[in-house]
């Protein structure tokens, strides 16, 4: 069987808005003990993505110069890969094989341009072990 991202991804993610306090985004990821996230405008459209190291980033800005932090736009990723739904488990594998940040550990899925879930290493290797499992079975 022939596994995509659709198979694997999370439909149900946490997303940021550009004009969000990055300081209730660090919150978000701490709550929901995520890595990060799409960033998304009004319209639904991907306009970013948000990490824990920009989070990072972040907090360590507003303690230096005792602010408030800003808003998500400014220290959101906007050079970042997607994976569509479509794409196989091994291309998406692939692309996390290539990654040279250690902070980058999910993709959007996009669906026609939308985005319409997260797929994160963790989903990778799942679909890895839920196919080593099927190979065992199929070979006894």
């Amino acid at each position: 069987m022939s596994y995509r991202a659709r198979d694997f991804m999370s439909r149900n993610f946490v997303t940021f808005a550009p004009d969000m306090d990055v300081l209730e985004a660090v919150r978000m990821i701490t709550d929901f003990n995520i890595s990060g996230g799409p960033v998304v405008d009004s319209q639904g459209s991907l306009v970013g993505v948000l990490s824990e190291i920009d989070c990072a980033r972040a907090v360590i800005q507003a303690s230096y110069h005792e602010s408030r932090g800003g808003h998500v736009r400014e220290f959101m990723r906007t050079d970042f890969k997607t994976v569509d739904v479509d794409d196989s488990i091994m291309h998406v594998a692939k692309l996390f094989g290539e990654q040279t940040h250690f902070y980058y550990r999910g993709f959007p899925v996009l669906k026609h341009s939308r985005v319409v879930g997260r797929i994160t290493l963790r989903n990778v290797l799942r679909a890895f072990d839920t196919m080593s499992q099927e190979a065992r079975k199929g070979g006894r």
